[in-house]
């Protein structure tokens, strides 16, 4: 028997459909807008070789993606998801409901989220507590009382006197997106912890913990922009006042157009991200259906493209776009793991 005919009779017993529709020569990638680029290079190089289709890579966010991914095996659901954050416990459940049983978690380096604005505007720095004043739906109330009220602050200047008076007006990502889930922890959360009340409140009761320091507001001073973080560089270009939250290796492809504001006394750079002085980084991640491995071609091949050193290197190609390296220790664990496409659980 041949590799294409084993090929196809195990296309259409992961699909249990008939064998002329089981079908597809080409991988199959969703998730996170911020891992999007990284992954289409890695895409790109790989199609070129000429042995395999070029995989197909789609920005539905790191959430959307995630719940193609877990909706089962088989050839009509993706066989890579692309996250901006960790998978979280029940979407890890809900794949093995679904009989997605081995998954592979590759983290491909470090990524900042940065609050930016249009370059030649007003330089912002930021401490976390701003940040969450800004943004946060209930805010500790004005008046000093261990109570919370609707957000009252309309400009920056009333969250901090230091800060300029232009109206709050922040473009950023929905809360599919893993870069959202990433930015509302590390900072919002940052800022919430800094009123030791509502920071005693994780103690006591951690849902309630979450719903105060997780909350945006939805009086027009937060603008979901989905998952296009162009269309969010091209509204900071034609409202100098607003800002926008995006990934660093995005700010960095944008640099003649964009700035980003210092957090906590740092500037978002490669360096500060890298050794972790700047407050809002994360690691990026993407995962593999490993029972989709012997049936689509090429997706061996394609992880070890991507988790090489030519690529995932601290001088590979993925660096040149902004990724910032894992330590080398650490990229040569991944890379084993990732190559053996070894089970992972959260």
């Amino acid at each position: 028997m041949n590799q294409l005919l084993r090929t196809a009779i195990a296309v259409a017993a992961l699909t249990q459909v008939p064998l002329a529709l089981a079908q597809r020569d080409n991988i199959s990638i969703v998730g996170s807008s911020t891992v999007y680029p990284f992954s289409t290079v890695v895409a790109e190089r790989f199609g070129r070789t000429g042995t395999f289709k070029t995989p197909k890579v789609e920005a539905t966010g790191t959430g959307g993606g995630i719940k193609l991914f877990c909706a089962g095996v088989g050839v009509q659901h993706p066989d890579i998801a692309n996250a901006s954050r960790r998978m979280k416990d029940s979407e890890f459940a809900d794949c093995a409901k679904n009989g997605v049983n081995g998954i592979t978690e590759v983290v491909i380096g470090f990524d900042g989220i940065v609050i930016a604005n249009a370059r030649g505007a007003h330089h912002y720095e930021l401490t976390l507590k701003d940040v969450f004043l800004a943004l946060a739906k209930d805010v500790p109330n004005p008046d000093g009382s261990e109570t919370l009220v609707p957000n009252p602050y309309k400009t920056w200047k009333d969250v901090n006197p230091a800060l300029p008076a232009n109206r709050i007006e922040v473009l950023g990502p929905p809360p599919t997106s893993g870069t959202r889930d990433a930015f509302v922890e590390l900072a919002m959360e940052g800022g919430c912890k800094s009123f030791p009340w509502v920071k005693a409140i994780k103690d006591q009761d951690e849902s309630r913990f979450k719903a105060v320091c997780h909350a945006v507001r939805e009086d027009g001073a937060y603008i979901e922009a989905g998952e296009n973080d162009n269309l969010i560089v091209q509204k900071l270009g034609a409202n100098t006042n607003s800002l926008g939250i995006f990934g660093y290796s995005f700010m960095e492809e944008n640099a003649d157009k964009v700035q980003g504001s210092k957090v906590a006394g740092v500037e978002p750079t490669y360096e500060s991200i890298a050794d972790g002085s700047y407050a809002v980084s994360r690691p990026l991640y993407f995962y593999v259906k490993t029972a989709h491995a012997d049936v689509i071609p090429g997706i061996r091949e394609f992880v070890a493209e991507f988790v090489s050193e030519r690529a995932m290197g601290e001088d590979g190609y993925l660096a040149d776009r902004g990724l910032i390296a894992l330590p080398q220790d650490q990229f040569e664990a991944t890379a084993a793991a990732a190559r053996s496409l070894a089970p992972f659980a959260p």
